[in-house]
């Protein structure tokens, strides 16, 4: 059996970064950043106010107290947004917005907190030093300055930054559009009548929703048990998708592994077993023109989430020219003891709990039980040299997004 590590290596190897494209700012969230962005003027472009206040010249207010205030008349009202020029003559002020334009001459803002308010004339009661309350040209961002650079995961503070830099678009990676396709005829639609053989597809949904997670879009396709079927779907499907993921029907020796049937003989998709439990048989490789990487998961849903959280989503972050760190493990002490088979990293359904560093095997550790895996927000970690630990000892936990 492969390693998982050397698994993973095959995978990251074939999954090279997707060709970038210019979209607007809107649809470039989430995608990754091909080419350094620099500001294209200073941020903020002028001298502005930073609170409601008053502007002034710092000398003619620094005499005041609240027990005896400086009375200045006040020359102007300057709202944000306003774009008129304003000049300020020594011993007056302008009342003024947070957000809008310094007046030539001010050199300081008294906030209205200082003050008792006043439209025509206000008394200010605390004195302001040269620059209070002043964001300077610039000070921000400078003019032609690196703002976000190539290979930054746009989210929504890289996309305010590029937006205030003046920037539309971007030049990006976008999101990976990943096409998910559940295998098998016992498959049917949530919520409609089941007949004996039959059970509600959950997979698909388990799949597309763990891609939205990662950052990737979804589409959610069924296929029959029909290698045809299953081949047509994935040439339509692998012209239009970054990664394609399937589950089910590539089991160990099963006479309908309709997936391993579609693609025997395929010389750039393998069947591998991984020293892991759940999720032991895996295949992967790349199909059509457009030769897209495939992930051919296990059908019993864990061993399909496990498998998407050590291979699936690290090629997502790989198509998007992004190394995605491995999953941090942390150590807690296990509450009971657990079993592990010989020779496979097992990954067990647990409850982590952080303040008393303590994590709790869940019951139902079988690879199809949905119900402990929804309980989960913890796999625990078991090597493949260990087959059993005891309550007492501690594991290494790897938290669940």
């Amino acid at each position: 059996m492969l390693p998982v590590e050397a698994y993973l290596a095959e995978v990251l190897a074939i999954a090279q970064p997707i060709a970038p494209v210019l979209l607007g700012l809107e649809e470039a969230e989430g995608g990754v950043l091909a080419a350094d962005a620099t500001a294209r003027s200073p941020l903020p472009s002028f001298d502005n106010s930073s609170m409601d206040g008053y502007a002034v010249q710092a000398a003619d207010v620094v005499a005041a107290t609240a027990a005896a205030p400086v009375f200045l008349p006040v020359a102007s009202q300057i709202p944000a947004g306003d774009t008129s020029p304003h000049v300020l003559r020594v011993g007056t002020c302008a009342r003024i917005m947070t957000g809008a334009p310094l007046p030539a001459g001010a050199d300081a803002v008294v906030p209205v907190e200082w003050t008792d308010g006043g439209r025509d004339r206000v008394a200010i009661s605390q004195p302001a030093a040269p620059g209070h309350a002043i964001r300077r040209r610039g000070d921000d961002v400078a003019e032609g300055q690196l703002m976000v650079p190539a290979g930054a995961l746009l989210g929504p503070s890289q996309i305010a930054l590029l937006a205030a830099g003046g920037h539309r678009e971007a030049m990006v990676r976008p999101r990976p559009q990943v096409a998910v396709i559940a295998t098998g005829n016992e498959l049917t639609e949530p919520g409609s009548p089941l007949v004996p053989g039959q059970i509600w597809d959950s997979n698909s949904y388990l799949l597309a929703a763990a891609v939205r997670q990662a950052g990737g879009v979804a589409q959610r396709h069924r296929v029959k048990d029909d290698p045809d079927a299953v081949v047509a779907a994935l040439d339509e499907l692998s012209a239009s998708a970054d990664l394609l993921v399937t589950s089910g029907g590539i089991s160990m020796g099963g006479e309908h592994d309709v997936v391993k049937a579609a693609l025997a003989g395929h010389a750039e998709v393998a069947f591998r077993k991984v020293a892991m439990q759940p999720g032991m048989p895996q295949g992967f490789g790349v199909v059509g023109r457009s030769r897209t990487p495939l992930f051919t998961l296990p059908g019993n849903p864990v061993s399909a989430f496990v498998s998407f959280q050590l291979f699936v989503q690290p090629a997502m972050a790989a198509r998007q020219g992004r190394a995605l760190a491995p999953p941090p493990l942390s150590p807690a002490v296990l509450t009971v003891s657990v079993r592990s088979p010989a020779q496979r990293r097992s990954y067990l359904r647990g409850v982590l709990d952080h303040a008393a560093g303590t994590v709790t095997p869940l019951p139902g550790q079988g690879s199809h039980q949905l119900g402990a895996l929804a309980l989960a927000n913890a796999l625990i970690v078991v090597p493949e040299q260990v087959t059993s630990m005891q309550a007492g000892d501690t594991a290494d936990v790897m938290s669940l997004p």
